[in-house]
């Protein structure tokens, strides 16, 4: 059984990620979630061990918990 805060926190989410797709470069979340993406993607490629598209999922998700955290 989930924790009340891990449903919460997953729900958040997946409502954020919906709004992001609807409302494209207009959403709030967009932009930052991007940037995220694509800063971890550039450690991806410079670090030897983590690739640059596992860099950017790692960055966009740490972006998107910051978002919906706040």
């Amino acid at each position: 059984m989930a924790k009340p805060g891990i449903e919460t926190l997953l729900g958040d989410t997946v409502e954020e990620i919906k709004a992001m797709g609807k409302e494209g470069m207009d959403h709030p979340s967009t932009k930052p979630v991007l940037i995220g993406g694509g800063i971890g993607a550039v450690a991806g490629a410079v670090l030897p061990v983590v690739s640059w598209p596992i860099g950017l999922l790692a960055g966009a998700a740490i972006a998107l918990y910051g978002r919906v955290r706040r």
